[in-house]
């Protein structure tokens, strides 16, 4: 029986590869860049749009975003409130999104619109590793609150991504989370990825993360 299974979960991964990539040249063709969001419950994500999509639109970019959620919508309210495109992706019993509800998302989107999408994708760090989107780059967030050995934890989620992020560095002291181990952590995974410490709070860090997005 063991064979079997390895082969229809292959069989998923190849199908969720091919509509990510469909959904990567559908996003090109409108001139639109879109960027995974991962990371746990809490860990910044929505408020990560939240400090960023503000700057982009000083810069001239148009942003709008998926929220993706098991169930509920209030991470989309919450980006809705800030003026942009979205739509709600809920999932339902699975614990990320996969290609093929981005694809329906996207469907819910006038692309013409938006000039860089973000993707925020349910709260876990482990299932969306493996299900690619379609999306240029992917950014994994974790905060100081989760301890300083959430990386280590996590191993795949970090050679998977192209840009970390360490949130709530202001708590740090006071839940005794070493920020230096967090980040070796992550170039152990994943030398050369660009890592960033912000408090989402203030906005501190932001703008040094949004220029390494955009690169």
């Amino acid at each position: 029986m063991h064979h079997i299974d390895v082969r229809i979960e292959k069989d998923i991964y190849d199908v969720n590869r091919r509509i990510a990539e469909s959904n990567a040249r559908h996003l090109k063709a409108h001139g639109v860049r879109a960027f995974d969001l991962l990371g746990a419950i809490g860990s910044g994500k929505t408020a990560l749009i939240e400090r960023v999509a503000p700057l982009l639109k000083m810069r001239g970019i148009r942003a709008g975003a998926i929220a993706g959620d098991v169930f509920g919508d209030d991470d989309y309210r919450r980006i809705q409130a800030l003026g942009i495109p979205a739509v709600n992706a809920n999932t339902g019993k699975e614990c990320h999104l996969d290609a093929h509800l981005v694809e329906h998302s996207l469907e819910g989107l006038d692309l013409d619109t938006i000039d860089l999408l973000f993707i925020e994708n349910v709260g876990n760090m482990v299932c969306p590793t493996d299900f690619l989107l379609g999306a240029e780059k992917r950014v994994v967030i974790v905060s100081a609150t989760e301890g300083d050995d959430v990386v280590n934890k996590h191993p795949m989620m970090f050679r998977d991504c192209d840009i970390g992020i360490i949130n709530k560095i202001d708590l740090a002291s006071f839940v005794g989370a070493d920020l230096d181990r967090m980040e070796r952590d992550m170039h152990r995974y994943h030398p050369g990825m660009g890592v960033f410490r912000t408090n989402l709070k203030t906005g501190e860090g932001i703008e040094s993360f949004l220029d390494a997005l955009l690169e």
